[in-house]
């Protein structure tokens, strides 16, 4: 049985104290821990900022990529061994801007990974540029005058893009964010949540405070997760109501599940010598 002194490794975290990152980290360690998944199983994929770090701190199979390619690099480890159970953890700079290209193809492909998305709405780790998901008016040392472009809105393009899976957590509410996490290790299919992470250090407008006073959660309010027209109005809910929780859920069949190699044994565990590719290469002649 996994436990969370089996997910603690000797890396001294160095988050600014009151990061969002570590709600985040204490949510998706004491998911692992509920879902009893051995570690071995699991394989955790990071990109670029501050969130990268987050592979240091769980005891599982870790890959830190480039920036803007965690969920290229997620897909490939799924595709290779279905047996992993892959999550990718992004920044919002990461993944809504450098890999937004990769974000909406991974979702209406439906691939069989969990994409946890840090949601800080600033480049925290290049000390405070906006990000695709910076408010409009925001002032930072890019836009000294106030960002003059609205705000992605990620949640919806999920939902457009056909996603099974689409949810939005906070930091600052972990164990409501490790039931999330949980459900979309669970789903089969491609699962996405946005998280609210707060940086404390150069975010002053999207406060901790701000957020809780902000927030309430669909599930509490009867939100029918099966209706996705009434998940993308949901998405469109902010200022002084945001919601969080599992706006929309559906299964369909996966990627891999549509490939006729992907229905056998893991092709990381096919050895190379039973290959015989002479067939292939006398088709190319």
């Amino acid at each position: 049985m996994t436990t969370l002194k089996d997910l603690k490794t000797p890396i001294n975290i160095v988050w600014c104290p009151g990061c969002g990152n570590f709600g985040i980290l204490s949510a998706f360690k004491n998911a692992l821990v509920e879902l009893d998944l051995e570690r071995e199983q699991v394989a955790m994929v990071t990109g670029i900022g501050c969130h990268g770090k987050i592979v240091d701190y769980a005891n599982v199979n870790g890959f830190h990529g480039i920036h803007g390619r965690v969920i290229p690099l997620a897909t490939g480890i799924k595709l290779a061994n279905k047996n992993l159970t892959v999550i990718g953890f992004a920044g919002d700079a990461d993944c809504y801007d450098e890999g937004w290209g990769h974000f909406s193809h991974a979702i209406r492909r439906n691939i069989d990974i969990t994409l946890i998305v840090h949601d800080n709405m600033i480049l925290g780790l290049t000390t405070g540029q906006t990000t695709a998901t910076s408010q409009k008016g925001f002032k930072t040392k890019s836009t000294p005058f106030g960002s003059i472009t609205p705000p992605l809105n990620p949640i919806a393009h999920a939902l457009v893009s056909n996603g099974t899976f689409v949810a939005r957590g906070f930091a600052g509410d972990p164990k409501h964010l490790q039931n999330l996490i949980v459900q979309a290790i669970k789903h089969r299919g491609f699962s996405y949540i946005d998280v609210f992470q707060p940086c404390v250090t150069f975010n002053y407008l999207n406060t901790h405070e701000w957020f809780r006073k902000s927030v309430y959660k669909l599930e509490e309010e009867g939100h029918d997760y099966t209706d996705r027209q009434k998940a993308l109005e949901k998405s469109f809910e902010w200022d002084n109501r945001i919601p969080l929780g599992v706006f929309y859920k559906e299964e369909r069949l996966t990627y891999s599940n549509n490939l006729p190699h992907g229905k056998g044994m893991p092709l990381a565990k096919i050895l190379e010598e039973n290959i015989d590719i002479t067939p292939l290469l006398e088709s190319m002649r």
